[in-house]
């Protein structure tokens, strides 16, 4: 019988738990609670002798010192309201999951295999808060009703009266396969795609259809005994394997193009832009060693390791539950570069993240949390997940923009370190052989993340599945991660591939396509819970798994090591050369697909783009209020300090951290990019950036794109890397560009801007012989919902492309930070000023959007750049920032107050061109230039290295605090203090 356990702080004993949930009911929700108190409830549905369940609930549920604990006796009392908030049945417990372990360590014996716990959370208010503010403290900040339930009881409903504890009950579901009858009319074909959530177009159902009636597939069919009706399992592993979010179908349609009167039709722009700048600069770029067709790009390290890079979106998870989007998103990129060539080792994260501003009062859709609560949980899912798995967190970045409170946009970035050779043979490659096993490892199967890769290929809405969602867990994944290095090392497994999107599903039928075939038993697999129908089996995206190709004769030593590691891993069944996706359950075949239609027969997408530039305004300049206008920009919440976000991951694990995300002085100013010596015993570095910038895709994407690539670029030569070695990482973030008259009337144009950006990205990459390695798109980010007036309409994030940098870095002991050192030091500004203010965030504090956007001439910069280079390699620069968002002002404040230090300026020498408005010398967000102070003694030796390239000295760094600017008149037009400057710049996130 099920029995509860409830642990609460003994009298005295202060509830930290409690005084921050106090603090956070009326910060976020302005309601005041006297008191807040908590205790922790563990529900144990095992058969347990009355000693046994005294010897857990003393031992490791609680701590006979500080806390009390109870036996199916409530220790709630003295309370206006009581609010419990518990997972619902099926959602992933990680703390429960926790506590059965613990029950079996303290036991000394296995429970049995549908023996569980369960955890949740009593919250016990106290003062006038009414029964609508005690639901909206449960909904709005104590859990979340997509994964949670809520208890609100009141003292009066007490008083006299205990509830009694109602236990989960096993799930009564037999497991059953399904079969759908395709021969229907078109509407109804949409409507079996619409409500059985398979985001798939008429043209491919009607493609599905037509295959189960090919005389050969039936009569193969009927051999292995289905009938002429695709199963659930089928179509559901159809669905998945051809959706948006698998196979790129925008990215690989075929496109005609339309500008200025003139058409061009591109066939895909993957193969054409991407992939195609990528295969011209390898001509050239020998450190290239597997793009494009594994789970993570690998370029060369040093001539014994390599380098493994990916960078994924989990944005629809983190709309619906933020922190348990997030969790996954991170656990889960981090499993593509173990699961890249024969597997890496995680060494670093990167992580950008795109958020409404969490300052906004206007009304949320249905289901949408505040921006500022999807922030502080996206932030805990990215810290636990990075933390709790040793892996440190070197580079990111956080934009605001209100069109980003539909679905925030989450990019989790991993970064894994692998032997060149692995056992005689090169790390990237891998293939499953015929024969081979089929091996499940790690976490078990649950219904969270049941639709995940069809539900990301589709706008978010009120209606959007609760069971999309999963909930990662990192110290499973740790622990599995660690084991399969030792078992790549022993040589135990031929191949290996993580479960994302699609579950066993993807990874199995995309390792099958090596060999030629599978055959697996999905009866088999282990579950979190009974009930789960085959196609839930094979698609769920539960986490902390990994699928191995093992050969029969290294199972035993595979299994033996995941035993001694605490590693679960079962036999699901076998690769095959049959050239079938053969898949069973209990003996009777659910699935049996041809390899080839299931990956190669997916229709190709035609679709129309259409461009026509907007048209802004250009604003009225400001002459005089320039030191306000500067200190309003550095609290600009894009500009402004994140320190509250970074200072909760962990930056120094692992020993490597060379730069860290802070720097300056009081480790406290933006550095431009993160530099990790992933190998302790020599002084090799790989130094990490990001460039991105949505606000300039409001006039043209094709330019967004050329900044965003030249700021990527731009920080890792602040640091001291070189164009000699850079890769990047395209992710595409974009509203849906489908054009359809009464849903996406603008399709269209946004098909064209992305478009657009794909071409800049061609040009851009290939101009500064930096390749795309890996990337991903998630083309379907807007929320539909209704209006007030009943009609349909939606919220679009702007399109947002994030640029991932990897630079290798020889020596990292010559690398430099932003902040200035010392006084009397030159500040040099390097690169050319131009008018160009469009899209920069000096324009929108004036409220204006406006047409000059900044135009990257990468010639110019790339001889600035390698100029640069060789100057910091020489060690005659002091101190190097780029400058980016808030143009030069913003990049000399920031150097300065880093430093502790004042600065004396004068615009008049700036290298610019035909400016003739202080506000555009000081604010223009122009490409390819940074801000270098210089110690005098190498002064003559840095203008002769930077000889031939746009580079003047401007001023110099003071021992006072002053922040003197002289404008282009020759009288002073900035007076503060570095003191102020840094306060403007902190106190508006400072949380």
């Amino acid at each position: 019988m099920p029995f509860r356990i409830e642990v609460a702080l003994r009298p005295g004993y202060r509830d930290a738990a409690g005084e921050g949930v106090k603090a956070a009911i009326k910060d976020n929700l302005s309601i005041s609670a006297d008191n807040v108190r908590t205790i922790k409830v563990y529900t144990v549905n095992a058969s347990l002798s009355e000693d046994e369940k005294k010897a857990v609930a003393s031992g490791p549920f609680s701590d006979v010192v500080v806390q009390e604990y109870s036996l199916d006796r409530p220790l709630a009392a003295n309370f206006d309201w009581m609010i419990e908030v518990g997972f619902r049945p099926g959602v992933t417990d990680n703390e429960g999951k926790t506590g059965r372990e613990a029950i079996e360590d303290r036991l000394g014996r296995k429970l049995k295999p549908d023996e569980s716990v369960h955890t949740s959370m009593q919250y016990l208010l106290n003062g006038k808060i009414n029964h609508i503010q005690a639901i909206r403290i449960s909904k709005e900040l104590l859990g979340n009703e997509l994964i949670e339930r809520f208890n609100i009881i009141s003292k009066d409903e007490w008083d006299g009266k205990v509830e009694p504890y109602v236990p989960l009950v096993k799930d009564a579901h037999k497991p059953h396969v399904g079969e759908i009858n395709l021969d229907v009319s078109d509407k109804e074909l949409q409507d079996i795609s619409r409500k059985g959530i398979l985001a798939l177009s008429l043209e491919e159902m009607r493609r599905i259809r037509d295959y189960f009636k090919e005389p050969a597939i039936l009569d193969a069919r009927r051999k292995v005994g289905l009938s002429d009706k695709p199963t659930d399992v089928e179509l559901e592993s159809l669905a998945q394997t051809w959706s948006e979010h698998c196979k790129h179908k925008i990215f690989n349609a075929s496109i005609d193009y339309y500008e200025d009167g003139k058409k061009e039709t591109i066939d895909s722009l993957f193969k054409t832009y991407i992939q195609g700048s990528t295969s011209e600069i390898a001509k050239k770029a020998d450190w290239l060693v597997s793009v494009f067709k594994d789970n993570a790009g690998v370029i060369k390290f040093t001539n014994d390791h390599n380098i493994a890079f990916k960078v994924e979106t989990h944005n629809s998870p983190s709309a619906l539950d933020p922190y348990g989007g997030a969790i996954t998103g991170i656990v889960g990129v981090d499993r593509d570069p173990s699961g890249t060539g024969m597997g890496s080792k995680i060494i670093a994260h990167t992580d950008v993240l795109c958020f409404a501003s969490p300052n906004y009062t206007g009304r949320l859709p249905p289901r949408i949390f505040h921006p500022k609560r999807i922030m502080e949980g996206v932030v805990r899912g990215i810290k636990d997940g990075g933390n709790k798995n040793g892996i440190p967190t070197i580079n990111g970045a956080i934009l605001f923009d209100d069109r980003y409170g539909g679905k925030p946009l989450v990019y989790c970035g991993s970064i894994g370190i692998m032997p060149a050779i692995v056992n005689g043979k090169p790390s990237e490659d891998k293939k499953a052989d015929a024969g081979d096993l089929i091996v499940m490892a790690g976490g078990r199967i649950g219904k969270d993340g049941i639709h995940g890769a069809t539900f990301s290929s589709e706008e978010l809405h009120e209606g959007s599945p609760a069971t999309a969602v999963q909930i990662g867990d990192p110290i499973t994944q740790k622990k599995m991660l660690d084991m399969l290095l030792e078992a790549r090392d022993m040589g135990l497994y031929r191949c290996i591939t993580d479960n994302g999107a699609g579950g066993l599903s993807s990874s199995v039928g995309e390792t099958a396509e090596s060999s030629g075939g599978c055959e697996m038993h999905l009866e088999k697999a282990p579950l979190k819970y009974h009930g789960l129908d085959p196609w839930e089996i094979l698609l769920s995206e539960a986490q902390e798994r990994m699928t191995l190709a093992v050969p029969p004769e290294n199972i035993d030593a595979f299994m033996a090591l995941c035993k001694r590691r605490g590693v679960e891993a079962t036999v699901l069944g076998k690769f095959t050369g049959t050239g079938k996706f053969h898949v069973l359950y209990d003996g009777k075949t659910v699935a049996y697909l041809d390899m080839d239609f299931l990956h190669h027969g997916l229709p190709k997408m035609s679709l129309t783009a259409k461009w026509a530039a907007p048209k802004y305004k250009d604003p009225e300049l400001p002459v005089e209020g320039l030191t306000g206008a500067l200190m309003t920009l550095l609290s600009d919440l894009n500009i402004a300090s994140k320190e509250w976000v970074i200072r909760q991951y962990d930056h120094e694990v692992q020993g490597g951290s060379v730069i860290k995300p802070l720097t300056g002085r009081d480790n406290d100013g933006p550095g431009d990019a993160g530099v990790i010596r992933p190998l302790l015993d020599r002084m090799t570095g790989l130094a990490v950036a990001n460039g991105i910038n949505p606000f300039y895709g409001d006039i043209d994407t094709y330019h967004m794109t050329a900044n965003s690539i030249d700021e990527a670029i731009r920080n890792i030569i602040a640091v001291g890397g070189s164009l000699k070695q850079i890769a990047l990482l395209d992710n595409f973030c974009w509203c849906d560009p489908i054009y359809d008259p009464e849903k996406t009337p603008d399709g269209e144009y946004k098909l064209a801007q992305l478009v657009r950006a794909n071409k800049a990205l061609y040009d851009y990459t290939t101009a500064y012989g930096t390749p795309c390695i890996s990337g991903k798109d998630s083309m379907k980010n807007d929320y539909k919902l209704k209006g007030e007036d009943g009609k349909e309409y939606k919220i679009s994030i702007p399109p947002t492309v994030l640029f991932s940098a990897a630079g290798v870095i020889p020596d990292v002991r010559k690398c430099v930070t932003m902040d200035a050192k010392m006084p009397g030091d030159v500040v040099f500004a390097v690169g050319k000023t131009k008018d160009e203010l469009g899209g920069s965030r000096f324009y929108a504090m004036l409220g204006a959007v406006g047409t000059n956007v900044p135009k990257v001439d990468a010639a110019a910069n790339k001889r600035t750049y390698e100029a640069l280079s060789k100057a910091i390699n020489a060690g005659l620069v002091a101190s190097c920032h780029d400058c980016s968002d808030g143009g030069l002002a913003v990049a000399l404040a920031e150097t300065a107050f880093a430093g502790g230090l004042g600065m004396d300026i004068d615009l008049l020498r700036v290298p610019s061109e035909r400016l003739n408005r202080d506000a555009q010398v000081l604010f223009s967000e122009s490409a390819g230039r940074f801000v270098v102070t210089v110690a005098p003694e190498n002064e003559k030796a840095f203008r002769q290295a930077m000889e031939g390239v746009d580079c003047e000295s401007i001023g110099t760094v003071r021992q006072d605090d002053r922040f003197l600017v002289r404008g282009l008149k020759s009288i002073r037009i900035i007076d503060t203090i570095t003191g102020a400057m840094k306060e403007s710049w902190q106190y508006p996130l400072r949380w």
